[in-house]
């Protein structure tokens, strides 16, 4: 059992990771309190439901239990679904003091999350990721949304959950592309303020792509409690929390343009990381031999290393223009002064970014 520790006083929770972990969860006491809820709902969708949705229903044995599927995949993360969603809630005379399960990826977790903020104006809810990225990233910290067709997370709201349960053994079940785009936001992670970790992913790729324990369970844990630091700091995104979007300002652009889905968010996220890289090497921070080391460590978990083909420097700009890092009408990026430490600058130019991304098409 690895466990981490989200510090924010009376809103403090706590993130559990185990191989199966959902088998004897009743048996922990930090999580004693979830079964206390005479109410609850959980959202999921068509592919996960048949795999684990019996299993969490019997975590809540006692409990009235409903569910709520909604379609698989990031072009359903919109103000649709979330409106499906509190729907199912208000038909099912869902109270303020239930609690909702979000059972599934980072769409499922950011949605559920949305609904659990908004709905009566806040009820409580906990997180049970079933990908690698939404276990090493997106189920901690608060952050909930969906997508609008001018840019990816543009409304949303922060809602810390009540804790996320994470069962590694889930992530067998995960197709190997899912499990790929999972550990751009492992990578992430040691380039923005870890470079020992990203030498220890290289050294274990084998037992990390095997899904081998201990080593999954400790690079989860790892990324997890760097998060968690984080949150802890800085929980609406004031300071520190911003360079937890290293890459993303390219990635999200990347995947509004193409239409949400047709690029998992991770391979978005790993192009926007080289983008970043090469953006950081053009003002002399990291050295030539630096980046490819970065690009090595992408490919070598099937990740690509740049933008789609056919997208211009044009395609990305008006995304980036609208970025929720835009302060005082300046694009805001995460960059790297070296590897293993992220900073958020704002003077950016077009120019820069042109070079940038003439180099990273060859």
């Amino acid at each position: 059992m690895e466990k981490v520790a989200v510090q924010l006083g009376q809103r403090s929770y706590p993130i559990l990771i185990a191989p199966g972990l959902l088998t004897g969860a009743r048996a922990h006491p930090e999580l004693a309190a979830l079964w206390q809820y005479r109410k609850v709902a959980i959202i999921s969708n068509p592919t996960i439901a048949p795999l684990y949705l019996q299993q969490v229903e019997q975590l809540f044995a006692g409990a009235d239990v409903s569910a709520f599927l909604i379609p698989d995949g990031e072009a359903h993360k919109t103000l649709a679904s979330f409106e499906q969603i509190c729907s199912f809630l208000l038909e099912q005379k869902f109270p303020r003091d239930g609690l909702l399960v979000a059972l599934g990826g980072g769409v499922i977790g950011d949605m559920t999350g949305f609904a659990a903020a908004c709905y009566q104006r806040g009820v409580d809810f906990i997180q049970i990721p079933t990908t690698l990225l939404s276990q090493v990233d997106s189920s901690v910290g608060g952050k909930t949304a969906v997508n609008h067709p001018l840019g990816k997370n543009m409304i949303g709201a922060f809602k810390q959950p009540q804790a996320v349960l994470i069962d590694t053994s889930m992530l067998v079940s995960l197709p190997p592309r899912e499990f790929a785009a999972g550990m751009a936001e492992v990578i992430k992670y040691g380039l923005l303020g870890d470079a020992a970790f990203n030498q220890w992913l290289m050294e274990h790729s084998t037992a990390i792509s095997g899904l081998t324990e201990p080593q999954l369970s400790q690079m989860i844990r790892h990324c997890c409690q760097m998060k968690a630091d984080i949150v802890s700091r800085d929980e609406t995104e004031q300071g520190d929390r911003a360079l937890l979007n290293l890459g993303h300002t390219f990635g999200h652009a990347i995947e509004a343009w193409l239409g949400y889905g047709s690029w998992l968010h991770g391979e978005a996220v790993a192009a926007g990381m080289v983008m970043a890289a090469q953006l950081s090497a053009a003002r002399g921070w990291l050295s030539k031999p630096q980046v490819e080391q970065i690009i090595q460590l992408i490919a070598a978990y099937n990740l690509p290393t740049a933008a789609p083909q056919g997208m211009s420097i044009g395609d990305f700009l008006p995304y980036m223009k609208t970025d929720k890092k835009v302060k005082a009408g300046k694009m805001r990026f995460v960059l790297m002064s070296q590897p293993g430490h992220a900073l958020l600058v704002d003077d950016v130019t077009e120019t820069e970014l042109m070079q940038v991304f003439q180099t990273t098409h060859g």
